[in-house]
């Protein structure tokens, strides 16, 4: 993954949230960072996955990535779950046809079938997330990014979770989480 330092400028002062971070994780690695909030876990993750840029050094990702970074990231409040569903995915690599195959596929894992029509304004929290994770999880990505807003899911969605992570890891993929604990 190579060494990375990123600054954050405020006015009159720079802030190194990352200074000289090293590591590497390897295909079909599960990959845990854990921190206190502000420690740059998030931060860290966005670097990986090119939405922000590092001061010096560099990122070096080989495969096609699925970030799972920020609850509501890559929705539109004001599509139904069918059209957030096919745009996301469609943003993390899959063709149109793939997103419209797979979009009942998603919308069953999420546990959201019976709210495909509401505009995802209307979801709560908990709903958005696993209509993300959902997403992510079908994209047939090799490196799977995931933040800690897994903790706003349920207990049993939380076990869907762990089963997909499971079965992802099995199948060689490689997952970065940050959380708290």
């Amino acid at each position: 993954w190579g060494t990375a330092t990123r600054a954050v400028s405020v006015p009159g002062r720079t802030l190194e949230v990352l200074k000289d971070i090293t590591f590497d994780v390897r295909q079909g690695e599960f990959f845990g960072v854990v921190g206190r909030n502000g420690s740059g876990k998030s931060t860290l993750l966005k670097a990986i996955a090119g939405i922000y840029g590092v001061d010096r050094g560099g990122v070096r990702v080989a495969g096609r990535l699925a970030p799972f970074l920020e609850l509501g990231l890559g929705f539109n409040p004001e599509l139904p779950a069918e059209e957030n569903v096919v745009m996301n995915v469609v943003m993390m690599g899959l063709t149109p046809r793939e997103a419209r195959l797979r979009c009942d596929q998603i919308i069953d894992f999420a546990g959201l079938s019976d709210y495909t029509d509401l505009k995802l304004k209307n979801y709560s929290s908990g709903m958005r997330v696993r209509l993300g994770f959902a997403a992510m999880t079908h994209v047939d990505a090799d490196i799977l990014l995931v933040d800690e807003v897994l903790a706003v899911g349920d207990a049993e969605f939380g076990e869907k979770c762990e089963e997909a992570f499971e079965q992802m890891h099995s199948e060689g993929r490689t997952i970065v989480l940050v959380t708290h604990a």
